[in-house]
């Protein structure tokens, strides 16, 4: 009989201990990943900061993930993140269709997947994508471009990407208008992916063999940043006008100085802070969420700069 207590009291001491060993568990913060395709960009830095600040200020803990352009490496974070027990994962794909695959993984471990900025090529994966409209604002990008040439010249098309919706949404847009007039000529039409140090490069190769462009069109402003370094290096920048699109700092000082022509201001902080909300609600109960959510994107230029207030001097 004694030998029986003893047997019941052990396990009643274990089954209390299992019981406050799981406790923490199940009061510790839910958890938030935030996967970027790239930290080596200023604009994608202030995405997924933004984003990790608003998860924060809803009560969860953040993560960080720099997927540094590889789709690999994204497969990775997204396998941590599922092993880890994160409740939502707010994402900037690497590539529109082989993210694909890293999104329904999460979808199928139950873990919601909100992107940011870039998109994935498929309605059933993602729980909700929130996404600069770059085509319209292409659109008013090539409008201003033909203006600016008086509707005849060369050009050159630096594009990000070539896995990314939004680069080529973005010269679609530029190309419905600017294609309508046969005055302006594109020469040269050549990926940098949406890096500031190859676009340098890729200008310069250009140049050599086109040294009489009258502008350049960059899918984004690290590459429009780029390629005004070209220019300068060749003597050229004053008489080439560089056009962009972001918004990030860096362009919309060089507006202002009167060293980029124009960009398209995109809101990340918007994007950041609506995925993450999302994610909340969606943690919270929530499920009928619209499959895109198109963000406006505004056309900056020298005539409308003053509008803006100065971005901080590095």
């Amino acid at each position: 009989m004694i030998v029986k207590l003893r047997i019941l009291f052990l396990l009643l001491v274990l089954v209390g201990s299992s019981n406050c060993q799981n406790k923490p568990d199940a009061n510790a913060p839910k958890k938030v990943a935030v996967i970027i395709s790239t930290l080596n960009n200023p604009w994608f830095v202030v995405l997924a900061e933004t984003a990790a600040a608003e998860a924060k200020s809803l009560g969860y803990e953040a993560k960080i993930f720099d997927s540094q352009n590889n789709s690999a490496l994204e497969a990775d974070h997204f396998e941590n993140a599922i092993v880890s027990g994160f409740s939502a994962i707010l994402l900037n794909p690497t590539d529109s269709d082989g993210s694909i695959v890293n999104v329904l993984k999460a979808k199928d471990a139950g873990i919601p997947v909100f992107c940011m900025d870039r998109e994935v090529n498929s309605p059933k994966a993602a729980t909700c994508q929130i996404l600069s409209d770059n085509y319209s604002g292409c659109v008013a990008i090539g409008k201003n471009f033909v203006q600016d040439l008086n509707q005849k010249g060369s050009y050159v098309e630096i594009l990000g990407l070539v896995g990314d919706n939004n680069t080529w949404n973005r010269s679609k847009g530029f190309h419905s208008v600017v294609d309508r007039y046969p005055g302006l000529k594109m020469v040269a039409q050549q990926s940098a992916d949406f890096d500031r140090n190859k676009a340098m490069d890729v200008l310069e190769s250009i140049l050599q063999a086109h040294p009489t462009i009258n502008a350049v069109f960059c899918g984004n402003d690290a590459m429009a940043m780029g390629a005004y370094q070209a220019l300068v290096a060749a003597g050229k920048a004053k008489s080439v006008g560089v056009y962009g699109f972001d918004g990030a700092d860096d362009v919309m000082n060089a507006i202002r100085d009167r060293k980029i022509r124009a960009t398209g201001l995109q809101a990340p902080q918007t994007m950041a802070k609506t995925a993450a909300q999302f994610a909340d609600q969606y943690i919270k109960g929530k499920r009928d969420f619209a499959q895109k959510i198109p963000v406006a994107v505004e056309l900056v230029n020298q005539s409308n700069i003053q509008d803006y207030s100065p971005a901080p001097r590095p």
